[in-house]
């Protein structure tokens, strides 16, 4: 019987407090989570200072700032990973830069996470794809030409997708979950799902009877405890019931292969509604869902100046960054011309955190 894998996303709900993390591992285990994922931050690894506000309970506060106050060292990781194996539950994590992906390949981790807005991280898949493991690849704010080149650059006898929806929370009715088994035919990789929606149950389990292979869901004590991605997260109450679900579903599948998915579809189309469950199934084309696609240029990696780079000066790798440029700053061009910059002369001036356009390092021909 096919055994989905299920992640209990508990990115940084933590907080940087070691016995909370242990606490959410061990929850999320006897919820009965598969793997228990935590997200290594670094925050210049991920956006400029300059990038703006984080709307929290508290109020506004800058996102690089509450990056960095969730910064933690290796050994912090080393532990969780070692309470995860001493009570039987995989370690993942996430990492977002070559920084973090090098550390936790120092610590024995058997394979990486790549987050959604990290699809176009060349420089980091590059990385990973030297550590010949398996990459599991999040495909949120993404276009098929995204994920195609992702898949070439780590190898596609070692990816994984999970489809997903970078909005928090994500709209169920965006899904668009037939998509997973036309990304699986496409690719000729597994795929899987990670969900952002705030329903336990609906969009894990019409993943599985889709043919996901993991279910990626995020994992708080309590929606009311202040981590960034705590209000959608599931607390394990929820938790548990998908996982039993999503168990269950399994065994209707792998009982009547031939007809055990459309048993699960009219069974939570007479529960939840055929029109509902009709919306989440969606219509198996790629495109970026409508919660998702504004945000397309500014939550994927672009090139960012560290400084203010004058009109005239020639620029230098330490001179820019591939960052998330978020709703603040102007996003710049991809990451893979970040050696098409270096060695360029700025034509004009480029303000610290702005990203780096063609404009800003090529002459105008003139007429």
């Amino acid at each position: 019987m096919r055994h989905v894998t299920i992640i209990a996303e508990i990115g940084t709900s933590h907080g940087g407090d070691l016995e909370k993390a242990k606490e959410l591992v061990l929850a999320a285990k006897e919820a009965g989570a598969d793997c228990a994922k935590l997200q290594m931050v670094f925050a210049d690894e991920i956006v400029h200072p300059l990038t703006g506000d984080v709307q929290l309970p508290g109020g506004a506060v800058p996102l690089f700032e509450r990056f960095k106050s969730l910064e933690a060292p290796p050994e912090f990781y080393a532990e969780v990973k070692t309470y995860c194996e001493s009570i039987g539950i995989e370690f993942l994590c996430s990492a977002f830069g070559v920084r973090s992906a090098r550390i936790l390949k120092s610590l024995g981790v058997g394979r990486m996470k790549i987050a959604s807005p990290e699809l176009n991280h060349v420089q980091l898949l590059r990385e990973v794809a030297r550590f010949n493991m398996p990459v599991i690849l999040s495909t949120g704010v993404s276009t098929l030409g995204d994920i195609e080149n992702a898949i070439a650059i780590v190898g596609v006898n070692r990816a994984l997708l999970l489809h997903c929806i970078t909005a928090y929370p994500a709209p169920e009715e965006q899904y668009n979950i037939t998509l997973i088994p036309r990304l699986a035919g496409t690719f000729g990789v597994p795929v899987g799902v990670s969900d952002h929606s705030l329903d336990p149950v609906l969009v894990p389990s019409l993943s599985v009877v889709h043919g996901a292979v993991i279910i990626e869901k995020h994992f708080t004590l309590s929606r009311a405890d202040g981590g960034l991605d705590d209000p959608i997260a599931q607390e394990p109450t929820q938790f548990a019931r998908m996982c039993a679900t999503v168990r269950r579903i399994e065994q209707i599948v792998a009982i009547d292969p031939e007809n055990g998915s459309d048993k699960v579809i009219k069974e939570f189309a007479e529960e939840f509604g055929a029109e509902r469950i009709t919306s989440i199934l969606g219509t198996g084309v790629k495109s970026l869902a409508a919660a998702e696609s504004p945000h397309y240029l500014t939550t994927n990696r672009s090139i960012h100046a560290l400084r203010t780079i004058e009109k005239g000066a020639v620029i230098r790798s330490e001179d820019i960054a591939v960052l998330r440029s978020e709703k603040k700053l102007r996003p710049g061009i991809r990451p893979e011309f970040r050696d098409v910059i270096v060695g360029r002369t700025a034509t004009r001036d480029i303000p610290n955190g702005e990203g780096v356009t063609f404009d800003d390092v090529m002459t105008p021909v003139s007429e």
